[in-house]
């Protein structure tokens, strides 16, 4: 991945929802919301390694769950390959304009190849 930020925003996104709802708050607050752990700790009552030991649970746990489904890296390859898809096409009706093949059937593929990339590319 390309850098840590990243890295806990991704796993944040796919997997937020499976910690518990303190991990969720405080793991939000440190990464979202760029409080420190000293001001989350006051926000709470509480040691400023106990806000830290329930973040790095939390991303332990993000962590454990990617490594086995492995959901974010086929997210990324998923991503890759609609791209691939949407420049095929483009080239494909860019040849078809270019050598004025005036097919109809090939531009209606081309384009029916871009509208579901891009279907694709929205979920």
């Amino acid at each position: 991945m390309k850098n840590q930020a990243y890295r806990m925003a991704m796993l944040f996104d796919f997997y937020g929802d499976m910690l518990t709802e303190r991990q969720r708050e405080f793991y939000d607050l440190y990464y979202n919301e760029d409080l420190s752990l000293a001001e989350i700790a006051e926000n709470y009552g509480i040691s400023r390694q106990g806000v830290r030991d329930v973040i790095v649970r939390a991303e332990a746990a993000m962590s454990e769950i990617e490594e086995k489904t492995h959901i974010i890296r086929r997210f990324h390859q998923s991503q890759a390959a609609i791209a691939a898809i949407d420049q095929a096409a483009d080239q494909l009706l860019q040849a078809v304009n270019e050598r004025s093949y005036n097919d109809a059937m090939l531009d209606g593929l081309a384009n029916t190849i871009k509208e579901n990339a891009a279907k694709l590319n929205q979920e």
